[in-house]
């Protein structure tokens, strides 16, 4: 709870405006929009899914629901679809990897473009972006396994873009991780890699614009964030575990920071992901991609890159700040009564300084890494994507 701003414009959960959704509302008849979720179908199993589909239910001048979803059958998405019938505005399932639209995406080749992907998050939301933005202005993604889910999540990612006065482009989310079993901290992608990592390479760089830029995010992470269909358009979709750093800087290309805004949402919880036994797994492999994407986006908008001697100095950086953190988390659990494990977040510190060398190193042998095209670019190319996509994403069973 403080009221500061910097150079994101911050907008902050003081504890007063509650979940109404009047003012969502009023602001849906402003301007078309759409909530986009990216899913595999196994979230329409657990209890997640389904209090978000209540939640939602709620929403009145919704112009459509876009599910991205991966399905390993047509009866799935059958499911799928049923799972949303009652639904008061338009739901579009969009079967991602339908055998119509692997075909479509692939005929494109012969016009140099490489729309396949890597099947994931990334690819779903590239889907879904090139579906919404047929007909809405405005687009908040959400993930199908928000287990906090509640109406003040869309209307605070919303409002902010309905609301053109501001001049605001891109909504990041920003929350407190704790579990809603243990009340433990959660995060920790955030908390112990990406926060120190950002710390130590400013200390190696300097402030730079790019690096401050992300450092300004209270959760560089947050896989929820709304944006207006011009940015939508115009922005590269990485296609791995960098995707929510990747697309912070596309934003940062494309738009000024005054047009950027954090949003906080409060108590957050979803699936946790475990940290991994190699570099392979889990967290690790998916702070290894983050990593990759920070590094990028550095030679991208600061012009710089690591030599063999500043990784060594990344290294013993990276492990004093992240033991500093632990410290500090550790603390303020304290003081907050909630439990913590400062041996298991020491240990997480360590696996992650492992992975700092090899990733650097693999990044610098092969620096470019599969970004799907900004839509503005696919249409410059191919006029009727959008629509032959969408339907594509519609298939039938086959007769």
């Amino acid at each position: 709870m403080d009221f500061q701003q910097g150079l994101i414009t911050t907008i902050h959960e003081y504890g007063i405006s509650g979940n109404s959704l009047e003012g969502l509302h009023a602001g849906l008849k402003k301007r078309p929009t759409s909530i986009l979720i990216p899913c595999l179908f196994e979230e329409f199993k657990r209890p997640a899914f389904k209090l978000i589909r209540e939640v939602l239910r709620q929403l009145k001048g919704l112009d459509q629901l876009v599910v991205a979803l991966s399905a390993k059958s047509f009866e799935e998405v059958l499911e799928a679809r049923s799972f949303f019938v009652e639904m008061p505005f338009n739901v579009h399932v969009q079967w991602t990897n339908s055998p119509k639209v692997i075909e479509l995406l692939k005929n494109q080749e012969k016009n140099g473009l490489d729309l396949l992907g890597t099947p994931g998050k990334g690819w779903a939301v590239w889907q879904g972006v090139g579906v919404a933005t047929r007909t809405s202005e405005v687009i908040a993604l959400f993930d199908a396994d928000i287990r906090t889910f509640k109406p003040s999540y869309p209307s605070r990612m919303l409002l902010p873009l309905l609301d053109t006065s501001y001049g605001i482009s891109y909504v990041k989310a920003f929350y407190s991780r704790l579990s809603i079993e243990s009340n433990a901290l959660q995060g920790r992608a955030t908390r112990l890699f990406v926060g120190p990592l950002l710390t130590s390479l400013e200390q190696l760089f300097g402030k730079g614009p790019f690096l401050e830029y992300l450092d300004s995010f209270r959760y560089p992470l947050a896989g929820e964030f709304s944006f207006t269909r011009d940015l939508a358009m115009n922005m590269r979709i990485p296609c791995d575990w960098g995707l929510e750093i990747g697309l912070l800087s596309e934003v940062y290309k494309n738009v000024r920071t005054s047009k950027i805004a954090q949003v906080d949402l409060g108590i957050f919880d979803h699936k946790h992901k475990n940290i991994g036994e190699t570099p392979k797994e889990g967290l690790q492999k998916m702070c290894t991609e983050i990593l990759i994407s920070v590094l990028r986006g550095l030679m991208e908008h600061q012009a710089q890159t690591l030599n063999d001697s500043q990784l060594a100095n990344l290294e013993v950086l990276y492990r004093r700040v992240g033991q500093d953190r632990v410290k500090q988390f550790g603390l303020d659990s304290a003081i907050n009564q909630l439990p913590y494990d400062r041996h298991e977040e020491e240990l997480s510190v360590q696996k992650f300084a492992k992975i700092l060398r090899p990733s650097v190193k693999n990044f610098l042998e092969s620096p470019t890494t599969l970004q799907l095209p900004s839509w503005a670019r696919v249409l410059a190319c191919e006029s009727s994507l959008q629509n032959d996509l969408m339907e594509a994403g519609l298939e039938e069973m086959p007769t």
